[in-house]
């Protein structure tokens, strides 16, 4: 396995900022894409992406062998919520680590959640997703969304050797569609997948990123 650079890597911060202006726009209009409401906010945030972003998973959706779908689960994320997400998660560790430094909990933490001042999903860039059937019914990807690396004991890294052969063939059809659209993953959560912004901008070897953590003041 390749060396995984993380979220708090000061090569990702390092990356400029060029922000293009591009709207934040609803997932839901037009039904193309299945979307799941178990990340939902008091603000519907959750259901929002950049434009660009959007297309993209419009593309890779056809992509697909006939029968399967991508099922949307998380977008935005106020750079509010990403704070409070990233100080639980590292409130955890640092119980559970009592002997860990302050850069050590930081850097630990951004396997799981982005530190606020970088986060593709505050950016509007980043998307949590996962297969489906025609029915909706969720693909064996090997473990449930979201499932932290102690929880799942490492196999929520994309490239986990303790998962099924099932689980992995599922993780190798996402990542190839996902991929030829233009989205890139974060190595630690088989789910996310992001364009645009610094990490992609890191991965791709792009100068600049496109996005930046936005507010979602009126969104189109």
């Amino acid at each position: 396995m390749s060396e995984i650079v993380l979220m708090s890597d000061p090569k990702v911060a390092a990356i400029p900022v060029a922000e293009c202006g591009e709207r934040l726009v609803d997932v839901r209009r037009g039904g193309s894409l299945l979307i799941d409401s178990r990340k939902q906010d008091p603000a519907d945030a959750y259901a929002y992406l950049r434009e660009g972003v959007v297309e993209r998973l419009m593309k890779a959706q056809e992509l697909l062998p006939q029968g399967l779908r991508l099922l949307f689960v998380e977008g935005y994320r106020p750079p509010s919520l990403q704070r409070a997400y990233f100080e639980e998660y590292a409130g955890q560790l640092q119980a559970i680590h009592a002997d860990w430094s302050a850069e050590q909990i930081h850097s630990a933490a951004s396997r799981y959640v982005s530190p606020p001042g970088i986060a593709p999903h505050s950016a509007g860039a980043a998307v949590d997703l996962t297969l489906a059937d025609a029915e909706g019914r969720e693909l064996n990807l090997g473990t449930r969304m979201n499932a932290d690396p102690e929880e799942s004991e490492g196999a929520c890294y994309t490239h986990a050797a303790n998962i099924s052969m099932e689980a992995r063939a599922n993780r190798k059809l996402l990542g190839s569609v996902l991929t030829a659209a233009g989205l890139v993953n974060y190595p630690t959560e088989w789910w996310h997948w992001s364009f645009g912004d610094r990490y992609w901008a890191l991965i791709t070897g792009e100068t600049t990123a496109l996005y930046g953590p936005k507010e979602m003041t009126s969104p189109a």
